[in-house]
C-alpha cells in the first residue's frame, strides 16, 4: 500500500501487543515517520498532550476505559483521525454512536485488505482536515489584517480629522505607492 503526500504519525493505543506489531507492519514507514503505542486511555492522553497525532488507532475495549469518549473527543480537536476498533457484536452501537463525530470504525477481526482500506480514508479524512486548517489560518489572518486597518483609520479620524473614507482612501494609497500591504501601512500608523 502506498500513502503519499506526507508523513504521518500514528498512536496506537492498545493494550495486545500482536495487534500493535501487525499494525505497525501495515504503516509504510516512509508515510508514517513516527508510530508511537500507548497500552490504556491514561497513557494515550499522557502522549496526546505531548504532541499532536494525525492518526489515533484505538483498539477497544482498554483495560482503563472502553475508548470510545478518547476517540471521539481526538477527532475533536480538529486535527486527528481516529480509528476505533471495536468487537463484531458491539459494531453498529458504536458506529452510531460515534460516527457523527467523524470517528471511523472496524469490526474486529480485522483483515489486512479491509485494514489498508481503513488507513487510505484516514490519509484522505487528515488531508481535508489540512486543507481546511490552511483555510481557517487564512482567514484569521484577513480578519486580524481587517482589525489593524480600522483600527488605524480610526487614529487618522482622531489625529488628521479625516473621515472614514478619506481614512481608508490614504491606507490604500500609500499601499499602492509603495508596494506593501494594507497592513504594513497601518503598522507604520499605529507604531506597531
Amino acid at each position: 500500500m502506498a500513502l503519499k503526500l506526507r508523513s504521518y504519525s500514528v498512536l496506537l493505543v492498545s493494550a495486545a501487543q500482536n495487534l500493535n506489531a501487525a499494525l505497525r507492519e501495515l504503516l509504510p514507514e516512509a508515510a508514517c515517520d513516527r508510530v508511537e503505542t500507548a497500552s490504556d486511555i491514561s497513557a494515550a492522553k499522557r502522549a496526546c498532550a505531548e504532541q499532536a497525532f494525525d492518526f489515533v488507532i484505538v483498539n477497544s475495549p482498554l483495560p482503563d476505559d472502553p475508548g470510545v469518549r478518547f476517540a471521539i473527543d481526538r477527532c475533536g480537536s480538529g486535527e486527528t483521525v481516529s480509528l476505533l476498533l471495536v468487537r463484531s457484536e458491539l459494531f453498529e452501537d458504536v458506529t452510531d454512536k460515534v460516527s457523527e463525530h467523524g470517528v471511523f470504525t472496524l469490526s474486529k477481526p480485522l483483515s489486512r485488505p479491509m485494514m489498508e482500506t481503513a488507513l487510505r480514508w484516514m490519509v484522505s479524512a487528515r488531508e481535508r482536515l489540512r486543507k481546511t486548517e490552511k483555510k481557517t489560518l487564512s482567514l484569521e489572518e484577513k480578519m486580524a489584517e481587517i482589525r489593524l486597518v480600522n483600527r488605524a483609520k480610526w487614529l487618522l479620524i482622531e489625529r488628521e480629522g479625516m473621515d472614514e473614507p478619506a481614512a481608508h482612501r490614504y491606507i490604500e494609497k500609500q499601499a499602492m505607492d509603495r508596494c506593501v500591504t494594507r497592513r504594513v501601512v497601518a503598522e507604520e500608523i499605529l507604531g506597531q
